[in-house]
């Protein structure tokens, strides 16, 4: 038997065990993907963290609202718009609030960023061997690689008093962005055949401005585009505990494993297509209708162009509209309405407001579109996800289509941090463990040889 056929003969059998009746998860009531039957999700936690609200329940039916984010019960449009209003970046700002709870006094925050920034840089012996010279073809599994191997050069990687877990976070938190630009720096020299150009953090910079000078260069970027990467990273930064990432860092803390192993769990979990690659699909499927609809002002040909994606007869034959649709928010993802506040004046600065225009169109007509599609009575409420613009904006910025899940992670990180210490700290902790209900009959052994 060559190779082929042994593993065509062994992928036949594997298939079949693994197949469950459909019917099998109604009769158990095993909550898929742990959704109820109205598609909300299973309540699993507390947390003090941040909170999600995209609708509300009443006599059993589910309300469509408009989508709110709050961290710390503080609502992320009143913070955005604070730090907007006073011409500043708001980034750390968001760690500080996301770790300690409060908002900080300015000569805090002033002290948290001096102490965050003096982070940033790497061992030139460490940049070399395990970014450098390790090959990879993908950030996020270079920057998994890279938190992995921190734990070599922290005195106490496995402790998790309160104090080496804050000490900790803020040296990842601090890292990642020259972790993440150095990566991709080694993948487009050894794949690309560019020029390698590592750049020193810059301890006077926002760290918005210090990511894209290790990425752009010095005087290579304009302060908007400064002001969309903070924008980005305070919006990303958290999203309650329930998204998949979070919830894996809060699953794989709970073993009380080091803070490397769980933070690398996560960044695994996040580099999954269905988790925090959407916004590539987005800027791809908008390619597509760019490059198909002839006249993009033309609300009727852009309205048939996306039922045909609905239909699966054009782009990639899945029937999705990407960047629309979201698991908690109904009638609006508040981060989407803030990033497109900016990325207006971001097209408009990068001459490709007609392309904004587009965008917005594609917002505006695609509920109506669904609703022709499915249906009046069958047609879930839905609205765009910050997805939709993001990718927008980073294109807009120049920023490589490689680097967009891995800015997700130099944002969520903080998020992450701040979960891996609630569900370490907090008194009622314990291991989380979920239950599989078995479906497969009792059979007795065979001998090999009667098989």
């Amino acid at each position: 038997m060559d190779n082929e056929e042994f593993f065509t003969k062994l992928e036949g059998s594997v298939r079949e065990a693994c197949q469950i009746e459909n019917s099998l998860f109604e009769k158990f009531d095993v909550k898929r993907g742990l959704r109820n039957t109205d598609r909300t999700g299973v309540l699993v936690g507390l947390t003090n963290i941040g909170d999600v609200v995209g609708y509300r329940k009443e006599d059993g039916n589910v309300i469509p609202v408009p989508g709110r984010l709050y961290y710390r019960g503080l609502d992320i449009e009143e913070i955005t718009h604070g730090f907007q209003g006073e011409n500043r970046h708001g980034f750390d700002e968001i760690v500080y609030l996301l770790l300690t709870g409060r908002l900080p006094a300015g000569y805090e925050l002033d002290e948290f960023s001096s102490h965050l920034a003096s982070l940033r840089s790497l061992p030139d012996s460490f940049v070399k061997d395990m970014i450098l010279s390790m090959k990879g073809k993908d950030v996020l599994n270079i920057l998994a690689r890279s938190v992995l191997g921190l734990y070599t050069l922290d005195e106490e990687p496995e402790n998790i008093n309160l104090h080496n877990m804050i000490r900790q976070s803020l040296n990842l938190i601090a890292k990642f962005p020259a972790i993440i630009a150095y990566s991709y720096q080694a993948l487009r020299h050894a794949y690309q055949g560019k020029t390698l150009s590592i750049r020193h953090p810059q301890t006077d910079l926002t760290t918005a401005e210090n990511f894209l000078h290790l990425i752009k260069g010095k005087d290579s970027y304009s302060r908007l585009q400064a002001d969309l990467i903070d924008l980005s990273l305070v919006l990303h930064a958290e999203h309650g505990g329930g998204n998949n990432s979070t919830f894996t860092m809060r699953v794989t803390s709970s073993t009380e494993t080091d803070i490397y192993s769980a933070t690398t769990s996560a960044i695994g979990s996040l580099k999954g297509p269905l988790h925090g690659g959407a916004n590539l699909k987005v800027l791809d499927m908008m390619e597509n209708i760019k490059e198909n609809v002839h006249n993009w002002k033309d609300e009727a040909e852009v309205k048939n162009y996306l039922l045909k994606i609905l239909k699966k007869e054009t782009y990639d034959h899945t029937g999705k509209i990407y960047g629309v649709g979201h698991a908690v928010y109904t009638l609006s993802d508040p981060r989407a309405v803030l990033l497109k506040e900016k990325a207006r004046l971001l097209a408009d600065e990068s001459g490709r407001t007609d392309e904004f225009e587009l965008y917005s169109m594609v917002e505006r007509i695609t509920p109506e579109v669904f609703r022709k599609f499915k249906g009046e009575q069958s047609a879930k409420v839905v609205c765009i996800n910050v997805d939709f613009y993001s990718g927008f904006v980073y294109s807009c910025i120049g920023i490589p289509k490689e680097l967009f899940t891995p800015l997700f992670a130099m944002a969520r990180i903080a998020g992450w941090c701040a979960h891996r210490i609630e569900e370490l700290t907090f008194s009622a902790k314990r291991i989380i463990r979920p239950a599989f209900k078995n479906v497969c009959e009792r059979r007795a052994y065979v001998p090999i040889g009667d098989r």
